[in-house]
């Protein structure tokens, strides 16, 4: 791989591995930006902004927007819009999960998104997520933990059981998903809170914590992500999407410099619907925006005058079943972000959304490549429309391609992180004319 490719992926698969959970991935992102010189705003607190500074926010430690004012003042010229979301399907821990079978100590689970559930058998799980107690001076406070090491596994049931299980074994999500903690159950924790509780203290010694009263836990493979292929060719980990396009999303908006208004919403819940105060559906981008812009009609300009990128992993074709894709549009790792489209608006898409991506592209040196379902199996669907619906703009759906998508484990080529941030950073970079010629 070149050199600034290599340099990218490393800080990508350190990214990757620091960022368990949609809480931990803000967490991070909000350290580079800081490094990066972007001021953090509390949205409980008034905001003084200037031209040509970048400031970022977040919400519930789930969802982050990051801007950057053009040094011009002119926000009336529009904004370039970056959109991704910070959460993956997996398995979330119930609120009372503790339950012994057969010696075995478990922990209830329910799926959070749209999981493949086979990966997550004879995996090294471990947990991290948000945990809400009480100190010993009876204030609340919001921690983050992550054990940082194999805790539980899901084991299959031996092929000597199930003869017919490699012919398709159905999954009680109820029964056959809960991970075994450990045995000798006398010898655990009294409560999974209290595992938590421990866990929390030991992270954050310097906060008196004395009790557990709620959490959001999740079970995340241990292995780290990783370049493989024999000649590095491809990059593989958990989380991929979407947190390939938060990481080239923050990347971008940091190298763009104050030429053109820039901002990146990184939302939470894309994978359930969208609907919470963090997701897509939200107040948030209106909220941040009507702060920027105070005026209602000089919004409604700048909004006229803006354009959205919004970012979520494409599909790549399959070696192994190539009969899922359009052979029209075959999608090869390596060769360039994809621009994905559909006829009913699944993605936000239109005729002069590509055109102005191509271009954009073109400027960059890339050749992108078009993504459509074949006409007879449903479409998948991004935050694009719902932003783009939201704001009033223009918008394009792209991504770079990978494989395995919802798996515990994905696929994508070692080059595809770096060819998208080289396409948006293009897009918050270049010639602000290229947008206003509609």
């Amino acid at each position: 791989m070149p050199p600034p490719v290599s340099g990218y992926n490393q800080q990508l698969l350190s990214f990757l591995n620091s960022s368990p959970t949609p809480f931990h991935a803000v967490e991070e992102m909000g350290r580079f930006l800081a490094a990066q010189g972007f001021q953090y705003l509390p949205e409980n607190r008034p905001w003084q902004l200037m031209a040509g500074k970048s400031y970022w926010t977040c919400r519930e430690k789930s969802a982050l927007i990051a801007f950057t004012l053009a040094a011009s003042n002119e926000a009336d010229t529009g904004f370039r819009f970056l959109a991704a979301h910070t959460d993956s399907p997996c398995l979330q821990i119930k609120p009372r999960p503790e339950a012994v079978n057969n010696g075995f100590y478990q922990l209830g689970v329910e799926l959070y998104g749209g999981p493949l559930l086979n990966p997550w058998f004879d995996r090294d799980l471990s947990l991290a997520g948000r945990v809400c107690g009480q100190t010993a001076d009876a204030k609340l406070a919001v921690l983050l933990v992550d054990f940082r090491r194999p805790l539980l596994t899901i084991p299959s049931v031996a092929i000597h059981f199930d003869r017919e299980a490699n012919s398709g074994r159905p999954i009680n999500q109820q029964q056959h998903l809960p991970p075994i903690l450990g045995l000798s159950p006398e010898e655990q924790p009294s409560s999974f809170p209290a595992l938590l509780l421990a866990r929390a203290k030991e992270e954050h010694p310097a906060v008196k914590l004395t009790e557990i009263l709620a959490y959001d836990i999740f079970c995340y493979d241990s292995q780290p992500a990783a370049i493989s292929g024999i000649n590095g060719e491809l990059l593989s980990s958990a989380r991929l999407d979407n947190l390939l396009s938060c990481h080239a999303g923050m990347q971008a908006i940091a190298a763009a410099g104050n030429s053109n208004n820039a901002l990146l919403f990184c939302a939470n819940h894309e994978e359930n619907g969208s609907r919470s105060a963090t997701g897509a559906h939200s107040s948030f981008i209106d909220a941040v925006l009507e702060r920027i812009i105070p005026d209602p009609g000089h919004r409604r300009i700048a909004l006229s005058n803006s354009f959205l990128v919004s970012m979520d992993n494409a599909h790549a074709s399959h070696p192994n079943h190539p009969d899922k894709m359009d052979k029209a549009h075959p999608i090869h790792l390596n060769h360039g972000p994809v621009i994905k489209i559909n006829a009913n608006q699944r993605y936000v898409t239109n005729s002069i959304s590509a055109a102005i991506f191509k271009h954009l592209c073109r400027e960059a040196g890339l050749s992108p490549q078009e993504f459509v379902m074949r006409s007879d199996m449903p479409c998948g669907s991004t935050i694009g429309p719902i932003t783009a619906a939201r704001l009033g703009v223009p918008a394009i759906d792209i991504g770079a391609p990978s494989l395995a998508m919802h798996s515990i484990r994905e696929h994508t080529g070692s080059l595809d992180p770096f060819l998208l941030y080289s396409s948006i950073r293009q897009f918050l970079a270049g010639d602000s004319h290229l947008l206003l010629q509609r």
